[in-house]
């Protein structure tokens, strides 16, 4: 079978494993019911959410002020049995803020004085990075190496992070005063880029009676570390087909425009494409979206269903796309209707 087929990535879903997929997905329902006792709607951001989770990566929610981004990642926290901190990036916070720093103390039976280190509170098992452009790229920089290699290196000694772990950050509008753009490569490093809407009208009436009433609303735990762990192994024995993986190839390497796969609309709009970890993404995220809608194995239609979260942060428009009113969101929807799902590369 070929280096992309099913037996040599995708390993089997086990009969042990299917009972802990169905728990999964009651786990899931259970977790919809504790975040709505605070969060009204927003279903699909929770998913996207939890599917960060299982895929071992980190999720970026992007939206206006005052849609409830913060509010929404402590309380999917608090369904979680694991730590949780969070961090409030502001102009002045340094990257020592984030990882922690080695302070010098007086033993006090030898009375030497030592290097001690004292862990920040990215060594938690979920960080809440909030209004994560709010602070300068020095600092920025300093999730860098703890997202991609989960580890913290200080006074030249690596300290590992906390299993699980993620990092769920909120993000205002790069337009929005007082900003500071993410750069690409800390980007790339977000498996998804949430983008948080404004609630229905029905949902706002709700959120409006909710917030100003005297109730206090508690969540329960649903899911604990260990079972957090497991879950992370078997989505990613989730089956393949061969014809899945070519077709999250083909939408990915359309996205580079200065390519000979690169579709026109591309080559028009876009300055730069998707890299490989797109692709890893795009397989990695259908299968998380094939197990919360029940499914044993990940099709193409669970790539499409991925795509848009995925492709937004890692597509940079073009001067041309810009002045014609086209947005990322334009071209992902032509890039999947470009792209049929039945046929390989």
């Amino acid at each position: 079978m070929s280096s992309t087929g099913v037996a040599a990535n995708s390993g089997v879903v086990t009969e042990s494993d299917a009972q802990m997929l169905d728990t999964l997905r009651k786990a899931h329902k259970q977790m919809r019911a504790e975040v709505g006792k605070i969060i009204i709607g927003q279903e699909k951001v929770l998913d996207q959410l939890l599917m960060a989770i299982f895929c071992r990566s980190h999720a970026l929610l992007v939206g206006v002020p005052g849609l409830a981004k913060t509010l929404m990642i402590s309380t999917l926290a608090q369904a979680l049995d694991m730590s949780f901190k969070r961090i409030q990036f502001t102009p002045d916070l340094m990257p020592t803020d984030i990882t922690g720093s080695e302070v010098i103390q007086d033993d006090p039976v030898t009375r030497e004085r030592k290097f001690k280190f004292l862990p920040g509170p990215i060594f938690a098992n979920i960080l809440l990075a909030d209004e994560i452009n709010r602070t300068p790229p020095k600092t920025q920089a300093a999730l860098l190496e703890s997202m991609q290699e989960r580890k913290a290196s200080i006074g030249g000694i690596d300290y590992p992070m906390k299993n699980p772990f993620f990092v769920l950050a909120t993000q205002n509008p790069i337009e929005q005063e007082g900003t500071y753009p993410l750069p690409e490569a800390q980007l790339d490093r977000f498996l998804f880029m949430i983008k948080v809407e404004y609630p229905s009208d029905a949902e706002e009436e709700l959120i409006m009676r909710q917030g100003t009433s005297d109730v206090q609303t508690t969540v329960s735990k649903v899911l604990h570390g260990d079972e957090i762990l497991r879950l992370q192994q078997i989505v990613r024995r989730v089956p393949v087909s061969d014809h899945v993986f070519q077709y999250a190839k083909r939408i990915t390497r359309m996205t580079r425009p200065n390519t000979p796969e690169a579709a026109d609309f591309v080559k028009k709009w876009l300055v730069w494409g998707a890299g490989p970890r797109a692709s890893m993404n795009l397989i990695l995220a259908a299968k998380a979206h094939a197990v919360l809608n029940g499914k044993h194995h990940a099709s193409a239609e669970d790539v499409a269903a991925v795509a848009d979260p995925i492709l937004r942060h890692r597509l940079i428009l073009n001067f041309a796309a810009q002045s014609e009113g086209v947005t990322v969101e334009d071209v992902i929807k032509r890039l999947l209707r470009a792209v049929p799902m039945n046929q390989a590369a």
